[in-house]
Protein backbone atom coordinates (compact mmCIF):
# COMPACT_ATOMS: atom_id res chain seq x y z
CA UNK A 1 0.00 0.00 0.00
CA UNK A 2 1.42 3.41 -0.92
CA UNK A 3 2.04 5.93 1.79
CA UNK A 4 2.14 9.63 2.25
CA UNK A 5 5.42 10.97 3.82
CA UNK A 6 6.06 14.61 4.54
CA UNK A 7 9.34 16.35 3.41
CA UNK A 8 10.18 18.57 6.34
CA UNK A 9 12.38 20.64 4.75
CA UNK A 10 9.97 21.67 2.29
CA UNK A 11 6.83 21.24 3.89
CA UNK A 12 5.54 18.86 0.66
CA UNK A 13 3.98 15.76 1.22
CA UNK A 14 5.67 12.76 -0.99
CA UNK A 15 4.18 9.45 -2.19
CA UNK A 16 6.17 6.24 -1.81
CA UNK A 17 4.59 4.26 -4.24
CA UNK A 18 6.61 0.70 -3.86
CA UNK A 19 4.00 -1.73 -5.26
CA UNK A 20 4.95 0.67 -8.52
CA UNK A 21 8.64 -0.29 -8.52
CA UNK A 22 10.28 -1.10 -11.79
CA UNK A 23 13.52 -3.14 -12.28
CA UNK A 24 16.53 -0.83 -12.23
CA UNK A 25 17.09 -1.21 -15.70
CA UNK A 26 13.43 0.04 -16.90
CA UNK A 27 14.59 3.23 -15.30
CA UNK A 28 15.94 5.75 -17.91
CA UNK A 29 19.54 5.47 -19.47
CA UNK A 30 20.75 8.34 -20.42
CA UNK A 31 19.58 8.90 -24.48
CA UNK A 32 20.25 12.62 -25.39
CA UNK A 33 23.63 13.84 -26.50
CA UNK A 34 24.67 16.22 -24.19
CA UNK A 35 25.89 18.53 -27.12
CA UNK A 36 23.80 20.00 -30.38
CA UNK A 37 27.39 19.82 -32.07
CA UNK A 38 29.52 16.51 -30.96
CA UNK A 39 32.56 17.83 -33.32
CA UNK A 40 33.14 21.35 -31.68
CA UNK A 41 35.99 22.01 -29.90
CA UNK A 42 35.33 21.98 -26.18
CA UNK A 43 35.98 25.23 -24.53
CA UNK A 44 36.73 23.54 -20.70
CA UNK A 45 39.80 20.90 -22.14
CA UNK A 46 43.61 21.88 -21.43
CA UNK A 47 44.76 22.30 -25.07
CA UNK A 48 41.36 24.39 -25.92
CA UNK A 49 42.75 27.39 -23.19
CA UNK A 50 40.37 30.14 -22.19
CA UNK A 51 40.47 33.00 -23.11
CA UNK A 52 39.36 34.02 -19.60
CA UNK A 53 41.80 34.13 -16.80
CA UNK A 54 40.37 31.76 -13.71
CA UNK A 55 39.26 33.23 -10.81
CA UNK A 56 39.98 30.08 -8.50
CA UNK A 57 42.38 27.82 -9.55
CA UNK A 58 43.44 24.48 -7.83
CA UNK A 59 46.75 22.39 -8.84
CA UNK A 60 47.79 18.83 -8.74
CA UNK A 61 51.08 17.67 -7.25
CA UNK A 62 52.46 17.82 -11.02
CA UNK A 63 52.18 21.99 -11.37
CA UNK A 64 49.09 21.74 -13.54
CA UNK A 65 45.42 23.27 -13.18
CA UNK A 66 43.01 20.46 -11.73
CA UNK A 67 40.02 22.67 -10.93
CA UNK A 68 39.12 25.93 -12.77
CA UNK A 69 36.56 28.34 -11.62
CA UNK A 70 36.07 30.97 -14.62
CA UNK A 71 33.10 33.57 -15.46
CA UNK A 72 30.55 31.98 -17.99
CA UNK A 73 30.33 33.39 -20.89
CA UNK A 74 26.21 33.43 -21.11
CA UNK A 75 25.71 34.45 -17.25
CA UNK A 76 21.91 34.12 -16.09
CA UNK A 77 23.11 36.93 -13.27
CA UNK A 78 25.41 39.18 -13.82
CA UNK A 79 26.39 43.50 -12.70
CA UNK A 80 25.82 44.41 -9.58
CA UNK A 81 22.97 46.97 -9.94
CA UNK A 82 20.91 47.38 -7.13
CA UNK A 83 17.56 45.21 -6.73
CA UNK A 84 15.30 47.82 -7.31
CA UNK A 85 11.57 46.20 -8.07
CA UNK A 86 9.51 47.63 -10.73
CA UNK A 87 5.94 47.61 -11.14
CA UNK A 88 4.78 47.69 -14.63
CA UNK A 89 1.30 46.78 -14.22
CA UNK A 90 -1.01 44.59 -11.20
CA UNK A 91 0.41 41.80 -12.81
CA UNK A 92 4.11 42.72 -14.01
CA UNK A 93 6.83 43.19 -11.98
CA UNK A 94 10.21 42.75 -12.92
CA UNK A 95 14.04 43.72 -10.74
CA UNK A 96 17.47 43.31 -12.47
CA UNK A 97 19.18 39.92 -12.61
CA UNK A 98 22.03 41.07 -10.86
CA UNK A 99 24.74 39.08 -9.60
CA UNK A 100 27.43 36.32 -10.24
CA UNK A 101 27.70 33.42 -12.50
CA UNK A 102 30.72 30.99 -12.97
CA UNK A 103 31.56 28.01 -14.29
CA UNK A 104 33.41 24.90 -12.10
CA UNK A 105 35.02 23.25 -14.34
CA UNK A 106 35.98 20.19 -12.49
CA UNK A 107 39.01 18.64 -13.89
CA UNK A 108 40.78 18.61 -17.28
CA UNK A 109 40.26 15.05 -18.44
CA UNK A 110 37.12 15.53 -21.03
CA UNK A 111 35.57 11.81 -20.64
CA UNK A 112 35.80 11.42 -16.82
CA UNK A 113 32.32 11.98 -13.84
CA UNK A 114 32.88 13.26 -10.26
CA UNK A 115 32.20 9.57 -9.75
CA UNK A 116 35.94 8.67 -11.43
CA UNK A 117 38.01 11.37 -9.04
CA UNK A 118 40.74 10.34 -6.47
CA UNK A 119 39.08 11.91 -2.97
CA UNK A 120 42.10 14.41 -2.98
CA UNK A 121 40.83 15.47 -5.97
CA UNK A 122 37.42 15.54 -4.74
CA UNK A 123 38.14 17.88 -2.03
CA UNK A 124 39.72 20.04 -4.26
CA UNK A 125 36.88 20.80 -6.01
CA UNK A 126 34.87 21.65 -2.50
CA UNK A 127 37.85 24.07 -1.43
CA UNK A 128 37.41 25.53 -4.39
CA UNK A 129 33.83 26.24 -4.37
CA UNK A 130 34.07 27.55 -1.01
CA UNK A 131 36.86 29.52 -2.16
CA UNK A 132 34.07 31.13 -4.94
CA UNK A 133 31.61 31.42 -2.47
CA UNK A 134 33.40 33.57 0.08
CA UNK A 135 34.08 35.80 -2.35
CA UNK A 136 30.43 36.20 -3.74
CA UNK A 137 29.57 36.33 0.54
CA UNK A 138 31.22 39.56 0.72
CA UNK A 139 29.78 41.59 -2.36
CA UNK A 140 26.94 43.98 -1.48
CA UNK A 141 23.50 43.19 -2.31
CA UNK A 142 24.18 39.24 -2.77
CA UNK A 143 22.04 37.38 -0.56
CA UNK A 144 22.20 33.15 -1.78
CA UNK A 145 24.60 31.51 -3.46
CA UNK A 146 23.92 28.10 -5.52
CA UNK A 147 25.94 25.57 -6.42
CA UNK A 148 24.99 23.05 -9.03
CA UNK A 149 26.39 20.28 -11.13
CA UNK A 150 24.45 19.30 -13.81
CA UNK A 151 25.33 15.89 -15.64
CA UNK A 152 23.75 14.50 -18.75
CA UNK A 153 21.12 16.02 -20.93
CA UNK A 154 18.49 15.16 -19.31
CA UNK A 155 19.84 16.85 -16.13
CA UNK A 156 20.33 19.71 -17.92
CA UNK A 157 23.54 19.67 -19.29
CA UNK A 158 24.78 21.55 -22.47
CA UNK A 159 28.38 20.36 -22.37
CA UNK A 160 29.93 16.90 -21.88
CA UNK A 161 33.16 17.94 -19.65
CA UNK A 162 32.36 17.53 -16.60
CA UNK A 163 31.92 20.52 -14.90
CA UNK A 164 29.42 22.70 -12.13
CA UNK A 165 27.81 26.17 -11.99
CA UNK A 166 27.56 28.68 -9.42
CA UNK A 167 25.29 31.15 -9.53
CA UNK A 168 24.84 34.30 -6.58
CA UNK A 169 22.04 36.18 -6.36
CA UNK A 170 20.34 39.63 -5.19
CA UNK A 171 17.41 37.48 -3.65
CA UNK A 172 16.38 33.83 -1.64
CA UNK A 173 15.00 31.89 -4.33
CA UNK A 174 11.59 29.57 -3.57
CA UNK A 175 13.39 26.33 -2.34
CA UNK A 176 16.03 27.77 -0.12
CA UNK A 177 13.12 30.20 1.41
CA UNK A 178 10.98 26.89 2.37
CA UNK A 179 14.21 25.09 3.72
CA UNK A 180 14.72 28.15 5.87
CA UNK A 181 10.88 27.68 6.90
CA UNK A 182 11.27 24.27 7.47
CA UNK A 183 13.80 24.58 9.80
CA UNK A 184 12.22 27.07 11.74
CA UNK A 185 8.83 24.91 12.31
CA UNK A 186 11.04 22.44 13.43
CA UNK A 187 11.15 22.67 17.55
CA UNK A 188 13.67 22.07 19.27
CA UNK A 189 17.39 20.58 18.09
CA UNK A 190 18.37 21.40 13.94
CA UNK A 191 16.49 19.88 11.41
CA UNK A 192 18.92 17.99 10.04
CA UNK A 193 21.17 17.40 13.23
CA UNK A 194 17.84 15.54 14.22
CA UNK A 195 17.80 13.67 11.22
CA UNK A 196 21.35 12.39 11.38
CA UNK A 197 20.78 11.41 14.96
CA UNK A 198 17.64 9.47 13.97
CA UNK A 199 18.95 7.74 10.95
CA UNK A 200 22.06 6.78 12.81
CA UNK A 201 19.96 4.92 15.27
CA UNK A 202 17.69 3.12 12.59
CA UNK A 203 20.15 2.62 9.92
CA UNK A 204 17.67 1.57 7.54
CA UNK A 205 18.52 4.85 5.37
CA UNK A 206 21.83 5.36 5.61
CA UNK A 207 23.87 4.37 2.33
CA UNK A 208 27.31 5.10 4.07
CA UNK A 209 28.66 6.96 6.99
CA UNK A 210 32.05 8.08 8.74
CA UNK A 211 32.99 10.40 11.71
CA UNK A 212 32.65 13.62 9.20
CA UNK A 213 29.42 12.72 6.75
CA UNK A 214 26.02 10.52 6.83
CA UNK A 215 25.07 9.79 2.90
CA UNK A 216 21.16 8.42 3.05
CA UNK A 217 18.19 8.08 1.03
CA UNK A 218 15.59 10.44 3.00
CA UNK A 219 12.50 8.73 4.61
CA UNK A 220 10.51 11.50 2.53
CA UNK A 221 12.60 10.66 -0.97
CA UNK A 222 10.85 12.09 -3.86
CA UNK A 223 12.37 10.02 -6.80
CA UNK A 224 13.85 6.95 -6.60
CA UNK A 225 17.55 6.84 -5.29
CA UNK A 226 17.36 10.33 -4.34
CA UNK A 227 20.13 10.60 -1.78
CA UNK A 228 21.18 13.60 0.99
CA UNK A 229 24.57 14.06 1.86
CA UNK A 230 25.11 15.98 5.58
CA UNK A 231 28.20 17.37 7.20
CA UNK A 232 27.89 16.08 10.55
CA UNK A 233 29.58 19.51 12.22
CA UNK A 234 26.27 21.73 12.49
CA UNK A 235 27.29 24.78 10.12
CA UNK A 236 24.83 26.88 8.31
CA UNK A 237 27.06 28.00 4.97
CA UNK A 238 29.26 26.23 3.00
CA UNK A 239 31.59 28.71 2.97
CA UNK A 240 32.13 28.63 6.45
CA UNK A 241 32.82 24.66 6.77
CA UNK A 242 36.08 23.42 8.38
CA UNK A 243 38.54 22.08 5.63
CA UNK A 244 38.05 18.45 7.07
CA UNK A 245 34.59 18.71 6.51
CA UNK A 246 34.69 19.93 3.05
CA UNK A 247 36.96 17.24 2.39
CA UNK A 248 34.60 14.31 3.74
CA UNK A 249 32.05 16.07 1.79
CA UNK A 250 34.00 15.60 -1.89
CA UNK A 251 34.46 12.08 -0.82
CA UNK A 252 31.11 11.26 -0.22
CA UNK A 253 29.76 12.74 -3.49
CA UNK A 254 32.43 10.51 -5.25
CA UNK A 255 30.69 7.86 -3.14
CA UNK A 256 26.88 8.68 -3.86
CA UNK A 257 27.63 9.13 -7.81
CA UNK A 258 29.68 6.11 -8.04
CA UNK A 259 27.59 3.95 -6.42
CA UNK A 260 24.43 5.15 -8.15
CA UNK A 261 26.55 4.48 -11.57
CA UNK A 262 27.21 0.67 -10.30
CA UNK A 263 23.08 0.42 -9.67
CA UNK A 264 21.55 1.93 -12.14
CA UNK A 265 24.45 2.54 -15.11
CA UNK A 266 25.09 5.77 -16.68
CA UNK A 267 22.62 7.63 -15.43
CA UNK A 268 22.42 11.28 -15.60
CA UNK A 269 22.35 13.62 -12.22
CA UNK A 270 22.18 16.38 -10.30
CA UNK A 271 23.86 17.38 -7.50
CA UNK A 272 22.72 20.87 -5.40
CA UNK A 273 24.21 22.49 -2.97
CA UNK A 274 22.27 24.00 -0.48
CA UNK A 275 23.91 26.45 2.14
CA UNK A 276 22.70 29.09 4.02
CA UNK A 277 21.60 33.07 2.92
CA UNK A 278 24.34 35.53 3.48
CA UNK A 279 24.55 37.00 6.37
CA UNK A 280 21.46 35.44 7.75
CA UNK A 281 21.33 34.43 11.65
CA UNK A 282 18.38 31.62 11.29
CA UNK A 283 19.08 28.00 11.63
CA UNK A 284 20.25 26.09 9.09
CA UNK A 285 22.94 23.01 8.37
CA UNK A 286 24.18 22.97 4.54
CA UNK A 287 23.85 19.83 2.91
CA UNK A 288 24.14 17.99 -1.10
CA UNK A 289 20.89 16.90 -2.64
CA UNK A 290 21.87 13.70 -5.04
CA UNK A 291 19.24 13.33 -7.79
CA UNK A 292 19.43 10.63 -10.26
CA UNK A 293 17.30 11.70 -13.43
CA UNK A 294 15.75 8.28 -14.20
CA UNK A 295 11.66 9.03 -14.38
CA UNK A 296 10.06 11.38 -15.69
CA UNK A 297 7.64 13.22 -14.00
CA UNK A 298 3.63 12.77 -15.45
CA UNK A 299 0.49 15.29 -15.45
CA UNK A 300 -0.40 14.63 -12.24
CA UNK A 301 3.24 15.65 -10.26
CA UNK A 302 3.54 18.48 -12.70
CA UNK A 303 -0.13 19.85 -12.18
CA UNK A 304 -0.19 18.93 -7.77
CA UNK A 305 3.44 19.71 -7.41
CA UNK A 306 3.19 16.02 -5.62
CA UNK A 307 6.11 13.59 -6.28
CA UNK A 308 5.50 9.50 -6.54
CA UNK A 309 8.89 7.71 -5.80
CA UNK A 310 7.70 4.11 -6.83
CA UNK A 311 11.08 2.88 -4.88
CA UNK A 312 11.26 3.55 -1.23
CA UNK A 313 14.33 4.52 0.56
CA UNK A 314 15.03 1.69 2.51
CA UNK A 315 15.39 -0.51 -0.12
CA UNK A 316 17.27 2.40 -2.63
CA UNK A 317 19.54 2.32 0.62
CA UNK A 318 19.95 -1.58 0.54
CA UNK A 319 20.71 -0.92 -3.24
CA UNK A 320 23.56 1.33 -3.22
CA UNK A 321 25.12 0.28 0.46
CA UNK A 322 25.50 -3.03 -1.66
CA UNK A 323 27.52 -1.31 -4.28
CA UNK A 324 29.80 0.84 -1.77
CA UNK A 325 30.40 -2.67 0.28
CA UNK A 326 31.33 -4.35 -3.37
CA UNK A 327 33.68 -1.93 -4.45
CA UNK A 328 35.41 -0.79 -1.24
Amino acid sequence: MSQLRLDPLTGRWVVIAGERAQRPSDFLPRRLPVEDDPLRPCPFCPDKDLSISPVVERLGPDGEWEVRVIPNLYPAFSGNDPMVVTHLGPVYTQAPASGVHDVVVLAPDHNVSWADLTHEHSALIMSAIQERMQEHSVIPGLRYSQAVVNSGREAGASIEHPHGQLLSMPFIPGEAANELAGFARFQGNCLLCAVIDAEDESGHRIVFADDRVVMLCPFWSGTPYEMLLLPRSHEAHLHSAEEEDLAAMGRSVQRALASLRSRLGDVAYNLMFHSAPFRTKADFHWHVHVVAKISTRGGFEMGSGVLINVVPPERAADDLRSEIAAHA
